[in-house]
C-alpha cells in the first residue's frame, strides 16, 4: 500500500487540493502562461511524468528521454537559476498603471552570474516579491522574461499562505534551526491576513501545508518545462523551499543535469528523523546530481541521515564525497558561499561614506566600539550578546564608560510570540544596561531597531574594532565577511595617509554559524556561554595591534578570493564534471510519488525476457543453473528463510532432467542447506560460498579449499567479541570455514563505524594468515583466501567439461555483493573454453541496479516465475518427443473391436 504523502502527491498533480479551498487547487491556472508569447525554448510534449501529471492520455509521451520533440532555437549550454523569489524589484508605477522592475543587486542570485562563464546564458526562474493581480500575471510575466530573462511563477494567494508562511517558515525554517514543536500553538483563522504575516515558530506538522508544498513546487516544475532545453541547459535550484522540486523534473527529463545548494543549516539525524515526511524530501533531493552545503557538518548531517534512514553510505574519492544512488553517484559539495566584492567596494567608493565615518569617529571619540548587525531574528541571539557585554562591564570595570556596543537591529515584518518575548528582553536588557552603567555622556548599548542603508553600515563597519556574533543557529551569516572588507577599504577612496595605515579587525562568531569554519583567526564562542563570551569579547578588545593586523591579514586573503563568483563557479565546475556521463548510459525510471528515482545501468544490462531463455533452454543439452539463495529464492525481508513447498518443486523438476545441473550457491551452511533441500536428491549445494560442496544428496561433502587449518579463528574472534560487546545489537555467526559479524540490528551509523574500524584491526591482526577479510552489506566475513561463488562457479563448469559434458547453456542468479564473483567470472567462460561455443550466458542479478550481470528480474517473485516457466518446458519435453513418433501417418486403428483403414488420419499429441 502506498504511504499517504505518496498518494497525496498524485492527487496533487491531478490539481485535487481540497485543502486550499475553492480558491485553490481547483481553479488554478498554469502560472502566467496563457497568453504568453512563445519563448525561445519551450517544451510542449508530455514526457515520463504523464502519471503524475494526469496529462491527456491521447497526447503522446517520450520515454526516458531528456529530448524535446520541440526542436531548439537556440543552441549552447544554459543555467536555470530557480529559487522561490526572482532577483527582482517590482513597483506598481505612481499612476497606478502597469509595473516597474529594476535588479535587485543585494541578491545573492544576481550576484552569482559573475561567477558563470560568458558563453552560458542564465535564466531565472521564480517568484514575483509582490501581490499580481491575476489579470497581469501574463503582463507582467511576458515583461520579465523579455527584458530581464526571468521566468515569472505565480501562485494563487491562498497556495503561497500555506506554503511558505505555514510550511516552509512554521516547519522546515524551525526545524533546520534545530526547533522541535513540543507544543501545538494556536490556528490562526483562515481569512485572517495577519496570519500569513506571522513571524516563523515551531508549528507542528500539517499535513495540508505539506499538500501546499508539493503542489507549489509543481507549480514551479510547469514553468520550468515551459522554458527548458533539457539536452542544453542545467539547473540549480536553491534552499529549502523547493527541495520537492527534483523529483518533478526527474521523472519528466531523466538525464536533466540538476544541482541544489541549501542556503540554511541542515539539522542532526536526530532532530530531522522527527519530520514526518523525512524520507520523501531526503529520495527528492537524492533525484539531483549535486548538493550543496555550506558546511562540513551540514553535509555529515544530510549524509548521516541518508544512512540512518535510506541505507545509503556516501564515498570519498580523490577529494570528492559522493552517494551512490541506484546506479548514479549523487556528489556532495562543501563550499560556503561568499561576498560580492564589487559591489562592496563600490558602496565605500560613494562620496557620503567619508563624511559618515568622520561624523561617527566623532561620536565615538575615545570609545571602543564593538559591533552587532542582525535581523530582529529569535536565532540571531542579540540578548546573549547583550547580556555578554553586560558581563564584560562587570567582570572588568576598565571598559567602563570606554566600550560601547552598537546593535543594528534589522527590523522584520512579522511578528509572533517567540520573537516578541525575544524583542521584550533585548529591550528589557537595553535599558538595564544603560541604566546600571551609562551616565549622562555614554551609553554602553546602543540599539538600532531601524533599516540601515548600506552607506551607513559600511560607515559602522569602518569604525568597529570588533564585530560580535552570537547568533544561536545560522546558515551561512555573511556579516563578519563584510566587516573584514569594509575594514580593508580601498586605496582610491581614502587619502594617502590613511591608505598606509595597516589594517586590522577582529572578530567574536558563534561557533553555530556557517562562516565560523572559515574564520581561523576569529575567537569563536558558545553563545549560551555568557561568561566565556564575555571574556572573548575582553580578549579581542584588548589583543595587540600586531595580533589584530595578522588576523585581518589572514580572513581578508580568504574572503577576497572566496567571493561569491568563486563560489558559483566552482559549484557549476563540480556540477559539469557530476553530469559528464549522463548522456553514455542508460537510465530508467520506476517508482511512485517521491519513491521516484532513476537507474543508472550499462547499455546492454536488460530484463531477462522469458522467450528468449525458455527458446535457448530448449535447444541446449547440458546445462548448467547456478542459484543464489537468500535474496534469490526467498526475498532478504522473509522472516521465516525456509523455502518454500512451490519452490522445492520447481527445483525437483528442473533436477529430474537428466540435461540439467542445478546447485544452490550459498554463503549459508551446509548443515542448513543441507536440512532445508533434503527432499531435492539431485540437487547440488555450494555452502558457504563454495566452501563446502557436494553434487547430490547422496554424496559427501568436498572441500573446495586448500586450507586446513583454521588457527586463524581463535585469533580472529576475540577481535570481533571486543565489538560484539561494544556494538548493541550485533552478533557473531560461526560457520566451519568462516566468521561473520552481522551489524543489521545495530545503530547505523555507529554500526558501520564499527564494522570499517574492525575490518582494519582484523586485516591486521591477521596479515600473515592464509585468510580474506571482506565487508559486505551489514556484516564483516573472515574467510579462507580462494573462496569465493566465482570460484565455485568456475570448479562446476569445469567438472562438466572433465566428464565430457560441457554446458551448452549456463543460468546464474544472484542479489547481492557475492553473487557479482559468479557474473564476473562467467563473463569470459566461452574464450576460455569452458563451455561450449556459443554458449548462451544468463547471468541475472535481482533488482534494477548496478551490476556485472547483463540481465536483471525486479524480484523473487519474478525468480521464482521464470524458473517455473523453465520447469514447464522440462516437463513438456518427453510429449514433445512422443508427440514426435505419433506424427506420422498411421494405417489402421482399432475402434469398437473393428479394424478401420486410414492412411491419411494423422493423430498428434499437443
Amino acid at each position: 500500500m502506498m504511504s499517504r504523502s505518496y498518494t497525496n502527491l498524485l492527487d496533487l498533480a491531478e490539481g485535487n487540493f481540497a485543502a486550499l479551498g475553492p480558491s485553490g487547487g481547483g481553479g488554478r491556472r498554469r502560472s502566467g502562461s496563457f497568453g504568453m508569447k512563445r519563448m525561445s525554448r519551450v517544451m510542449t510534449v508530455p514526457g515520463t511524468l504523464s502519471e503524475l501529471d494526469g496529462e491527456d492520455d491521447s497526447e503522446p509521451a517520450a520515454t526516458n528521454s531528456v529530448a524535446s520533440d520541440v526542436p531548439s532555437s537556440v543552441s549552447g549550454e544554459r543555467l536555470l537559476v530557480v529559487s522561490n523569489q526572482l532577483p527582482i524589484v517590482a513597483r506598481r508605477r505612481p499612476d497606478g498603471r502597469g509595473w516597474s522592475f529594476s535588479w535587485d543587486h543585494d541578491s545573492l542570485l544576481l550576484q552569482l552570474r559573475d561567477g558563470i562563464p560568458d558563453d552560458m546564458e542564465v535564466l531565472f526562474v521564480g517568484g514575483v516579491r509582490a501581490e499580481v493581480p491575476a489579470a497581469e500575471q501574463d503582463e507582467v510575466a511576458q515583461a520579465l522574461y523579455d527584458g530581464f530573462r526571468c521566468a515569472a511563477v505565480f501562485l494563487p494567494e491562498s497556495l503561497h499562505d500555506r506554503f511558505y508562511h505555514s510550511f516552509c517558515k512554521r516547519t522546515l525554517w524551525p526545524l533546520f534551526h534545530y526547533m522541535l514543536p513540543f507544543t501545538a500553538p494556536a490556528s490562526p483563522e483562515p481569512s485572517s491576513s495577519s496570519a500569513s504575516k506571522k513571524a516563523p515558530g515551531n508549528g507542528r506538522f500539517d499535513r495540508g501545508a505539506w499538500e501546499a508544498y508539493v503542489l507549489a513546487n509543481k507549480f514551479f516544475f510547469e514553468k520550468i518545462v515551459e522554458v527548458i532545453n533539457p539536452e542544453d541547459d542545467y539547473v540549480w535550484v536553491h534552499d529549502y523551499h523547493l527541495m520537492a522540486l527534483p523529483t518533478f523534473l526527474r521523472r519528466r527529463f531523466n538525464r536533466l543535469r540538476i544541482g541544489f545548494f541549501l542556503h540554511s543549516p541542515f539539522p542532526s539525524s536526530e532532530i530531522y528523523r522527527t519530520l514526518p515526511v523525512r524520507e520523501e524530501i531526503l529520495k527528492a533531493l537524492l533525484n539531483c546530481d549535486l548538493i550543496g552545503f555550506h558546511t562540513f557538518d551540514y553535509a555529515r548531517h544530510f549524509l548521516s541521515c541518508c544512512s540512518r534512514m535510506l541505507g545509503i553510505e556516501y564515498q570519498s574519492k580523490r577529494g570528492y564525497i559522493g552517494l551512490e544512488y541506484f546506479g548514479r553517484t549523487v556528489g556532495i559539495k562543501i563550499l560556503p558561499v561568499g561576498v560580492h566584492m564589487d559591489q562592496l567596494q563600490s558602496v565605500l567608493s560613494l562620496p557620503d561614506r567619508q563624511w559618515r565615518v568622520s561624523e561617527l569617529q566623532q561620536q565615538f571619540e575615545g570609545k571602543t566600539v564593538l559591533l552587532g548587525v542582525d535581523d530582529m531574528d529569535i536565532f540571531k541571539g542579540i540578548n546573549l550578546k547583550f547580556l555578554a557585554f553586560e558581563n564584560m562591564l562587570r567582570t572588568h570595570p576598565k571598559w567602563q564608560g570606554r566600550a560601547v556596543l552598537v546593535q543594528i537591529a534589522k527590523p522584520v515584518r512579522g511578528k509572533g510570540k517567540n520573537l516578541e518575548a525575544i524583542e521584550a528582553e533585548i529591550h528589557e536588557s537595553y535599558n538595564r544596561i544603560n541604566g546600571e552603567f551609562g551616565n549622562s555622556g555614554y551609553s554602553p548599548v546602543i540599539l538600532i531597531d531601524r533599516d540601515v542603508s548600506s552607506v551607513e553600515k559600511s560607515a559602522f563597519y569602518t569604525i568597529a574594532e570588533c564585530v560580535v556574533v552570537t547568533a544561536v543557529r545560522d546558515g551561512m551569516n555573511l556579516t563578519p565577511y563584510e566587516y573584514i572588507v569594509c575594514r580593508q577599504g580601498i586605496a582610491t577612496s581614502e587619502s594617502s595617509s590613511e591608505v598606509s595605515v595597516p589594517k586590522k579587525s577582529m572578530l567574536v562568531v558563534s561557533e553555530f554559524i556557517g562562516c565560523s569554519p572559515s574564520l581561523s583567526g576569529a575567537i569563536r564562542i558558545n553563545p549560551w556561554n555568557v561568561e566565556t563570551t564575555a571574556e572573548a569579547m575582553n580578549e579581542a578588545i584588548s589583543m595587540s595591534e600586531q595580533e589584530k593586523q595578522l588576523r585581518h591579514e589572514k580572513h581578508y586573503r580568504y574572503v577576497s578570493t572566496h567571493d561569491v563568483a568563486y563560489w558559483s563557479k566552482s559549484f557549476v565546475q563540480d556540477l559539469e564534471r557530476a553530469c559528464k556521463d549522463h548522456f553514455r548510459r542508460t537510465c530508467w525510471g520506476i517508482g511512485l510519488g517521491f519513491g521516484f528515482r532513476v537507474v543508472a545501468l550499462d547499455p546492454h544490462f536488460t530484463k531477462l525476457n522469458m522467450d528468449s531463455i525458455v527458446m535457448a533452454y530448449e535447444r541446449s543439452e547440458s546445462r548448467t543453473i547456478l542459484l543464489d539463495y537468500d535474496g534469490t529464492l526467498v526475498p532478504q525481508t522473509s522472516i521465516n528463510k525456509t523455502p518454500s513447498a512451490e519452490v522445492l518443486r520447481i527445483i525437483n523438476t528442473l533436477c529430474s532432467d537428466e540435461r540439467n545441473i542445478v546447485f544452490i550457491v550459498s554463503g549459508r551452511g551446509r548443515d542448513k542447506l543441507g536440512e532445508w533441500f533434503s527432499s531435492c536428491p539431485k540437487l547440488g549445494i555450494a555452502a558457504e560460498h563454495g566452501y563446502f560442496l557436494r553434487w547430490t544428496r547422496d554424496e559427501e561433502w568436498q572441500t573446495c579449499a586448500q586450507a586446513s587449518d583454521f588457527g586463524w579463528m581463535e585469533m580472529a574472534e576475540p577481535v570481533m567479541n571486543l565489538y560484539t560487546e561494544a556494538t548493541d545489537g550485533s552478533y557473531i555467526e560461526t560457520k566451519e570455514s568462516a566468521l561473520v559479524w552481522h551489524h543489521q540490528d545495530a545503530d547505523s551509523g555507529f554500526g558501520s563505524s564499527q564494522a570499517k574500524e574492525m575490518l582494519d584491526h582484523l586485516e591486521s591482526v591477521l596479515a600473515n594468515e592464509p585468510v580474506s577479510v571482506k565487508s559486505g552489506q551489514f556484516i564483516v566475513e573472515v574467510k579462507p583466501q580462494g573462496v569465493s561463488k566465482g570460484v565455485i562457479a568456475e570448479k562446476i563448469l569445469a567438472s562438466m567439461k572433465e566428464r565430457g559434458k560441457k554446458a551448452d547453456f549456463v543460468l546464474c542468479i544472484g542479489d547481492d555483493r557475492s553473487d557479482e564473483d559468479m557474473f564476473e567470472n562467467i563473463a569470459d567462460i566461452i574464450k576460455r573454453g569452458m563451455v561450449a561455443p556459443k554458449t548462451p550466458l544468463f547471468a541475472c542479478t535481482v533488482g534494477q541496479k548496478p551490476s556485472k550481470a547483463k540481465f536483471y528480474l525486479d524480484d523473487t517473485f519474478e525468480v521464482a516465475t521464470m524458473l517455473s516457466t523453465l520447469a514447464d518446458a522440462t516437463d513438456l519435453e518427453p510429449i514433445a518427443g512422443l508427440a514426435d513418433e505419433l506424427s506420422a501417418s498411421v494405417s489402421s486403428i482399432d475402434i469398437g473391436g473393428e479394424q478401420t483403414q486410414s492412411s491419411d488420419r494423422t493423430f498428434r499429441v499437443l
